[in-house]
């Protein structure tokens, strides 16, 4: 997907992007390049890749959700920024905070927002089992997004317990999202959430389906989750 067809298709959308946010991600693209010869940030760089795989990927969690607001949004293990950092470049009211276990992957993230002057960002280096029980971030955002970070019930109690009561949990998931939902409908309800709506589609040139799941957060999270680091992933809630 080269940058035209990327401003064409968001377009179709109704995301219009202006030169300077094209320019953003064309800086977005050069730096994750750059910096992943340093670390490993992503097995994708290829530009036309990147541009359809991680840029066009995470945009299109706003075709099913309204961005268009000055949300708090938290990103559970966004890696290279993804899908956060291209929303945020689409939609600038947004306030962003992204929490990532690896060092490292910080300082990239502070360095790209400062080259693509981002303002109202937040980097946490933690990981989303003790940021979420954290009473500075418990319960305090619009919305978390993950993309692809874990199985649904494990990646819920890393997400809900981080949305406000009448927020929503943006889940991103591949072919196997509906199987992954179906397994974790109970940990959702447990943490207080309800699949508000399952959105299914195929990545344009790829091919390969993509699932959006909105969930939305009615009740608090008992206190007791998110459990201690680790333990969601050895023993999810079914």
């Amino acid at each position: 997907m080269n940058i035209e067809r990327f401003s064409a298709m968001l377009s179709e959308q109704g995301i219009r992007l202006s030169d300077t946010q094209l320019g953003q991600f064309e800086t977005y693209y050069h730096l994750l390049v750059e910096w992943n010869e340093k670390m490993n940030l992503t097995a994708i760089t290829e530009k036309e890749e990147v541009y359809l795989k991680h840029f066009y990927d995470s945009v299109s969690a706003a075709f099913y959700f309204d961005f268009n607001q000055p949300f708090k949004v938290c990103d559970v293990g966004a890696g290279a920024g993804f899908p956060s950092i291209p929303l945020k470049i689409c939609y600038p009211d947004l306030d962003v905070s992204i929490v990532d276990s690896l060092n490292k992957r910080i300082s990239f993230l502070d360095h790209l927002a400062s080259s693509l002057k981002l303002d109202k960002v937040s980097f946490y280096h933690d990981r989303a089992e003790t940021f979420g029980q954290n009473p500075d971030h418990r319960e305090k955002y619009d919305v978390v997004t993950a993309r692809a970070v874990a199985r649904m019930s494990v990646l819920s109690e890393l997400c809900l317990p981080l949305a406000k009561k009448g927020g929503y949990f943006v889940a991103m998931k591949g072919a196997n999202g509906e199987e992954e939902t179906k397994t974790g409908e109970k940990a959702i309800k447990i943490l207080g959430g309800k699949v508000e709506a399952h959105h299914s589609f195929v990545l344009p040139e790829e091919e390969s389906e993509r699932n959006i799941f909105v969930i939305a957060k009615e009740k608090s999270t008992p206190m007791k989750y998110p459990r201690k680091p680790g333990t969601p992933n050895k023993s999810p809630i079914e």
